[in-house]
């Protein structure tokens, strides 16, 4: 019985959304996030069937100072070749169909479960783009964290700025430059793009003594991963502690975004994801910049944006809304980035 209560809806359950008047109530959302990384990301198809390899140089010729009569050394560039790999989150509802059509609105009450699955499943695989690690956990992707962990031994720890937190209440904030050649979303080839919904309708279905019943069956699937061709457009401004934000030894946020704008090789033509002009395309193509960070840290750096010294930190209008940004590139609301990350050594 705790299985049927924890994974299927039962009449509980039904009563609970239900208006005194017998109609389907409408549902206020609590637990809805603000995950706005998933509406800046650009999506791709993938070249493989389960992800894109990307191939990089990872070394370059070298010229020989030579005198008359002496001849030249060989030399070649070398390249190597990544593979990202997608995901597969998928999620099913089942609703037996004797419950679903007791008060008549059967389409509306399945329409609110639809949307409690829309949402569970963004929020989670918001998650997995910062924190997954496929290393660990195969079926998962290989999110941002795992590949921005350490201060030493690969190259990507030359663009985490540390921040000095110790313990487990830290935080972080990304700038992340979106593009074609730099980091991307993608998708399986030959698959499409986003969560994917698919209305099976009435199904017979099995209990757990494999006696059949009519259930409605929606199934939800979205393959995805991420893709990071070039490290060097994102940067991790690790080790914040939440802690101190409000005292003397709070964290110099407005110092770290300086540092982390001039370690990306595009630092002086950064642009925002909402900016419709794009800098003249060149090797490394247009690029879409945006900061991220959760609701803790945004309202730090609010508190900073009032500062008249403050050149940088202001105040914007980005879809007829205020947005704080920090060089004209917006800074954007992600609240699966946690308040409990533990130190980046």
């Amino acid at each position: 019985m705790a299985t049927l209560a924890s994974n299927f809806l039962t009449l509980a359950d039904w009563a609970k959304r239900q208006d005194p008047d017998g109609t389907t109530a409408d549902v206020v959302d609590l637990l809805s996030q603000s995950n706005q990384m998933l509406e800046d990301m650009l999506w791709t198809e993938g070249n493989q069937t389960d992800g894109h390899r990307t191939t990089v140089r990872t070394g370059l010729p070298t010229g020989t100072w030579r005198m008359l009569y002496q001849g030249i050394t060989q030399s070649k560039s070398t390249t190597a070749q990544i593979t990202d790999k997608c995901g597969m989150l998928e999620g099913m509802s089942t609703i037996d169909k004797a419950l679903a059509d007791l008060n008549g609105n059967t389409n509306q009450f399945r329409l609110q479960e639809d949307a409690a699955f829309y949402e569970g499943l963004s929020q989670q695989m918001q998650e997995a783009i910062l924190y997954s690690n496929s290393l660990n956990t195969p079926a998962q992707i290989m999110g941002f964290t795992p590949r921005y962990s350490s201060l030493t031994g690969a190259a990507s720890g030359g663009n985490i700025i540390d921040m000095d937190g110790v313990g487990s209440t830290n935080t972080s904030i990304w700038l992340i430059g979106w593009g074609p050649n730099s980091c991307f979303g993608m998708f399986p080839k030959g698959s499409k793009a986003g969560l994917q919904h698919e209305d099976l309708g009435v199904e017979t279905v099995y209990d757990a003594a494999n006696n059949p019943y009519r259930a409605y069956r929606s199934h939800f699937r979205w393959d995805a991963g991420i893709c990071v061709r070039d490290w060097r457009y994102i940067v991790r401004i690790a080790n914040i502690d939440v802690t101190l934000l409000n005292g003397g030894s709070a964290a110099n946020l407005i110092a770290a975004l300086i540092a982390a704008c001039h370690m990306v090789p595009t630092a002086t033509s950064m642009m925002s994801p909402h900016q419709t002009a794009t800098r003249p395309a060149g090797v490394l193509g247009a690029t879409r910049w945006a900061i991220y960070a959760n609701r803790t840290i945004s309202a730090a750096l609010d508190r900073q944006a009032q500062s008249r010294d403050n050149m940088l930190l202001r105040y914007d209008q980005w879809d007829g809304r205020p947005v704080t940004t920090f060089r004209g590139v917006p800074i954007r609301t992600v609240d699966k980035l946690l308040n409990t990350e533990a130190r980046v050594t």
